[in-house]
């Protein structure tokens, strides 16, 4: 089953989904405190919030990734979502506002086809961990943020490689930050010395590159370092 918290063994693989936000910060400089070599996958996706994959690149950097994967995948081609499509961003609503029903800022299947690649570099690697920083509290309603699907995913990935059928390894998906609030995340990340100038949150951005403070993930960014009461430094200058 996804694991939240229990590392298993140290001095070992561990691929890494890194998206430059704070979760995934976070999650990445848990399994690196635990012992594990990272190796960073970032995906350049067509995301209007291009901008964050700079930032993925900068953590993984500081983070100390043996290996940084930037890989492109164009899901402009597909659409159907307001990252990925002429879809407009929502903007001012409320915490309760968006923790309710799944918002047009969800991207079709992309956990699927995000940990399916990452799946497919565990294998290559032979490392029997996947680390993910989603978070199913203090999130915008996306379906495959929640524990449930990330269990059936490591279900899958038993059946669907070669390594999981011969019983050479078995994969772990650690969800390490599913149960955690952002403010709680926040101060976890704090705790582990990230440096929050490097992470990026922001839909949206400015025309000149900044924050729109406005959109879901601005907002809840805002919400967390608040509730955790450190101060929000901002994402640093390119």
């Amino acid at each position: 089953m996804g694991s939240e918290s229990a590392w298993g063994v140290v001095n070992e693989r561990a691929v890494v989904l890194l998206s430059g936000g704070l979760d995934s910060a976070t999650a990445a400089a848990m399994a690196k405190a635990a012992g594990y070599q990272l190796y960073a996958l970032t995906f350049r996706y067509g995301q209007r919030h291009a901008r964050e994959i700079e930032s993925a690149r900068r953590i993984a950097t500081a983070l100390g990734a043996v290996q940084h994967l930037i890989l492109d995948l164009d899901l402009r081609q597909i659409g159907g979502s307001a990252l990925t499509a002429d879809i407009p961003v929502p903007k001012g609503r409320g915490p309760e506002e968006i923790g309710s029903g799944i918002p047009v800022t969800y991207v079709p299947a992309r956990n699927t086809i995000f940990l399916s690649y990452a799946l497919a570099w565990a294998e290559v690697l032979g490392a029997e961990a996947i680390v993910l920083g989603v978070n199913a509290i203090d999130y915008s309603g996306y379906p495959d943020c929640r524990l449930e699907y990330i269990s059936t995913f490591e279900q899958l990935a038993s059946l669907a490689t070669k390594a999981g059928i011969e019983g050479r390894s078995k994969l772990t998906i650690h969800t390490p930050l599913i149960r955690l609030t952002k403010s709680e995340i926040i101060r976890q990340g704090a705790h582990l010395g990230i440096d929050f100038r490097l992470t990026w949150s922001c839909y949206d951005p400015t025309p000149n590159g900044c924050p729109c403070r406005a959109c879901d993930s601005c907002i809840l960014r805002e919400k967390g370092f608040a509730e955790a009461g450190i101060p929000d430094p901002g994402p640093i200058s390119l």
